[in-house]
């Protein structure tokens, strides 16, 4: 202890870092020297979770609600003596914390004191669907960069303000009305990443949901099954990572802005017209999609398309699979999947029957160089997309196969129909790995 102890002050509060907060706090009883060393770190987390409370290794363990009262009046005494001169980074999680004595002024008036400390980024977990806990300050500073807020109430946002840094911006299950909703986009006039998720939302007052951010560069947006939505309007044009989750089966419309710039697009969608957001995402270089929907006779094409991954757990996925590969003349790699989480419909319609094109897609032709197919469990229409892809690709360098066995044929059956099939390409690879559960990422293309 005595070699650590010789140690300068700064360099040992660059030690402690690397510690949770709790186990900083907790040096304080070594020495002097270490009692209010922890204060000067730039980075706090502080919890009402039981397993996670700072207080856990220097009080006796009580019950919540009492831990929570202590943990409170820990920060309300130690937080505003908080020596470091600028706060990175301030996390607090009470989700529960107007139950267990953390209300929501309490809440508001920690933020207050971080803001005026130059804080760069703030993540809250608060149930607080009746109450802001933002003070006026918030709104306006200049120094925040990194916003996550869970459970929060969002509906007082000022109609002046500038959050003039912030760049990353994660809404979870929030309570909001549109207008404070547009306010709070508006005030972040340099915001590249936002996240959205809806889930428990207020959807008792507002059905209908609108971004639109010129300097946003990656977008994540989630609705689930249970939200009672009329719709969303999305229009980013700076956007060049795209992910929409919409598994709301209730009717509803979905207006996708052109997004030109866009790179990489991830869409999940339950039951929707497709054609509306495909028009808009035609510029991605990598897609990753899982839709049931018939897409074939509106005249789109994916030129820049180089990576397409297709989840295959509906029935028509295997005629999905050929309205994009005939619409994606670029295409180097392609792997079929079943993304995490989601079911196959049926058993023995998994895909789905097989029409091939009624003429060879480009990309097998010119451009694809890499197959990749998890959950291949070896079904005729499975084999006959395979086969298919086989025969007509000219310039196939490897075929992957994670074959599950546990139906249907063994392993053996599949690598001798496979094996014995015509190939476009003489120099292709084709592998075969029994289980998917380690599956490492196959390399792009050259």
């Amino acid at each position: 202890m005595a070699r650590l102890s010789d140690l300068p002050d700064e360099l040992l509060v660059k030690i402690l870092l690397y510690l949770p907060t709790k186990v900083a706090v907790s040096t304080s009883v070594l020495s002097k020297q270490w009692q209010f060393l922890w204060m000067w770190l730039p980075k706090l987390e502080y919890s009402n979770d039981p397993e996670s409370t700072i207080l856990r290794d220097i009080v006796i363990r009580k019950r919540d609600y009492q831990q929570s009262k202590t943990l409170r009046k820990f920060i309300d005494k130690n937080l505003p003596l908080h020596r470091a001169p600028v706060i990175e980074s301030l996390r607090l999680d009470f989700v529960f914390g107007n139950v267990l004595n953390v209300g929501p002024e309490t809440i508001r008036r920690w933020v207050q004191i971080s803001v005026s400390r130059c804080l760069r980024e703030l993540e809250i977990s608060y149930i607080s669907k009746t109450i802001n806990i933002f003070p006026g300050s918030f709104y306006t500073c200049a120094s925040l960069v990194i916003l996550k807020l869970s459970f929060v109430n969002l509906m007082d946002v000022p109609l002046t303000g500038c959050l003039r840094s912030l760049k990353t911006l994660e809404l979870i299950n929030f309570t909001y009305d549109q207008e404070s909703l547009q306010r709070l986009l508006s005030i972040c006039p340099v915001l590249e990443d936002l996240s959205v998720n809806l889930g428990h939302a207020n959807h008792d007052t507002v059905r209908e949901f609108t971004i639109i951010v010129p300097s946003l560069r990656s977008l994540s947006f989630i609705t689930p099954n249970y939200w009672p939505l009329d719709g969303y309007l999305i229009d980013t044009p700076s956007s060049e990572y795209f992910k929409l989750e919409d598994w709301n089966d209730r009717e509803h419309y979905g207006e996708i802005r052109n997004m030109p710039k866009l790179k990489e697009a991830y869409v999940d969608l339950f039951s929707y017209d497709l054609k509306s957001i495909i028009r808009s995402i035609t510029s991605a270089k990598r897609l990753t999609i899982c839709s049931k929907d018939d897409v074939s006779g509106d005249g789109f094409v994916f030129k820049h398309l180089e990576h397409l991954k297709l989840c295959g757990c509906k029935e028509d996925s295997s005629t999905f699979l050929g309205q994009l590969l005939q619409v994606s003349p670029n295409l180097r790699v392609l792997d079929i999947c079943v993304l995490k989480d989601h079911n196959m419909d049926g058993d023995d319609d998994f895909m789905g029957f097989w029409n091939q094109p009624s003429r060879v897609p480009e990309c097998l032709l010119s451009s694809l160089q890499i197959l990749n197919w998890s959950r291949y469990f070896g079904r005729p229409q499975e084999r006959e997309i395979a086969v298919y892809i086989l025969k007509n690709a000219c310039r196939l360098k490897k075929a992957t196969i994670w074959a599950d066995t546990e139906y249907y044929v063994s392993n053996l059956e599949m690598i001798k129909e496979l094996t014995l099939s015509s190939r476009a390409s003489s120099t292709c690879e084709l592998v075969f790995v029994e289980d998917d559960t380690d599956r490492e990422p196959e390399p792009e293309a050259e």
